[in-house]
């Protein structure tokens, strides 16, 4: 069969599949689909960060009950024994942390203590920065931790779009890469599982498309037509692992009405599709001022938000029980800083250190990491850190994801003991 260039401009443009081509996400996940199914690269673990926005208060997330000093200086905000879902004699976790709580003594959960950094900004943008550039003051690092290890990633030969960030807020700076583009979804809601579904139904025309030939192609220079061309054949070699994704479209079932529950259910369905994407960044906080940030009335308010993020999250893992690939999966919180021990007369509390990380998954050693922070060693009302946040994001580089957390970090920082 012979086509002239006009052949190929009526078969691309004058379908809908253009149309279903023009946001950005539903190619980039053909694209990953493609890529990851031409290396074999499938099946690997998977990491999925959580980023709880504003600052969270582990103080009353996991609580230090026992400790005569918690109740001392929190007069409005202490939670009783009684309410909490005890871990041991000395801490138990808020009351809203009740799946979470199951999960724990389940195995699925660990709590990695005391976690920042020397030095700590308590800026919301600096101390964000440094999370996510893994490179505290270092205001002209370009790149985030996550970006980085994506670049090493596609180094390594890894599939086309080994990251993915899913969520309302602009995409995290720990996502920039130097290499690599890293795409963001909001979530498979109705729009893109039928941009998802144009896709498919184009499968006739693109299997027409792909199947023409290189002697088919435009060439002669025509750069941008070869490249629209080469991203409809990248798109319809990954169309069998998009349909995985179309065939779970009601995944959101089983999870509670929260925007993290629908934005987890729809990593779960592109775990499930086995795109090849293997680190994905959601969030919970709204991003920036805001969310987690507890300066006034804070009870009601973190309570809300724990409950969102431990029914969540319980949800998540039962979904990816059910696909029997739990074991793959890892979920890690992170917040930009921990509050302040002491209350500051508005029934809130101010910007901190140390806050607490959580770790969700089938194969984690479970249970309580590092010592709890001390209440009577406080920095500006609040307590010190001892677990230098780059000894986490070690943890999960080397130990899960296998990749040199050295060449990511800027040097090489002692793992945990996390994993069974």
């Amino acid at each position: 069969m012979s086509l002239t260039r006009r052949d190929w401009l009526k078969s691309m443009f004058g379908t809908p599949a253009l149309l279903a081509l023009s946001p950005a996400a539903p190619l980039v996940l053909a694209r990953a689909a493609a890529a990851a199914e031409a290396s074999g690269q499938r099946d690997g673990n998977v990491l999925v960060v959580l980023q709880l926005s504003g600052g969270n208060d582990g103080l009353n997330s996991v609580v230090p009950y026992a400790d005569d000093a918690y109740g001392r200086h929190r007069s409005t905000l202490r939670l009783a024994e009684r309410e909490l879902h005890k871990i041991d004699d000395l801490l138990g976790f808020h009351p809203e942390l009740a799946a979470v709580s199951q999960l724990y003594r389940e195995g699925l959960a660990a709590v990695i203590q005391g976690v920042g950094y020397p030095g700590s900004s308590r800026d919301h943008e600096v101390a964000l920065r440094d999370w996510h550039t893994a490179q505290p003051g270092e205001a002209a690092c370009q790149t985030g931790w996550i970006g980085r290890a994506i670049d090493l990633a596609a180094e390594s030969g890894a599939p086309a779009v080994p990251g993915l960030f899913v969520g309302p807020i602009a995409t995290p700076f720990a996502l920039h890469a130097k290499q690599q583009v890293v795409p963001a979804i909001r979530a498979l809601d109705g729009s893109q599982r039928q941009r998802l579904q144009l896709l498919r139904d184009q499968a006739p025309r693109w299997r027409w498309l792909a199947g023409a030939g290189e002697s088919a192609a435009p060439s002669g220079g025509h750069r941008l037509l070869d490249c629209v061309v080469g991203n409809l054949r990248a798109a319809y070699a990954g169309g069998e692992r998009l349909q995985a994704v179309l065939d779970h479209a009601d995944g959101a079932a089983g999870y509670p009405p929260f925007q993290l529950a629908s934005h987890l259910a729809a990593i779960a369905q592109l775990i499930r599709a086995d795109l090849g994407v293997r680190i994905f960044l959601a969030e919970l906080g709204g991003g920036g001022i805001g969310g987690f940030d507890s300066h006034a009335n804070q009870r009601d308010n973190h309570a809300a938000l724990l409950r969102q993020l431990s029914e969540s999250v319980a949800a998540f893992l039962r979904d990816l029980h059910r696909a029997d690939v739990l074991d793959r999966v890892v979920v890690m919180t992170f917040s930009e800083f921990g509050r302040t021990l002491v209350e500051n007369g508005r029934r809130g509390t101010d910007h901190g250190d140390a806050a607490p990380v959580f770790l969700f998954g089938g194969r984690l050693r479970g249970g309580l990491l590092g010592s709890a922070p001390r209440l009577d060693r406080l920095v500006g009302d609040a307590p010190e850190s001892h677990t230098d946040f780059r000894r986490v994001y070690a943890t999960m580089l080397d130990r899960w994801l296998g990749l040199d957390s050295r060449s990511i970090l800027g040097q090489r920082y002692e793992p945990l003991d996390a994993f069974a």
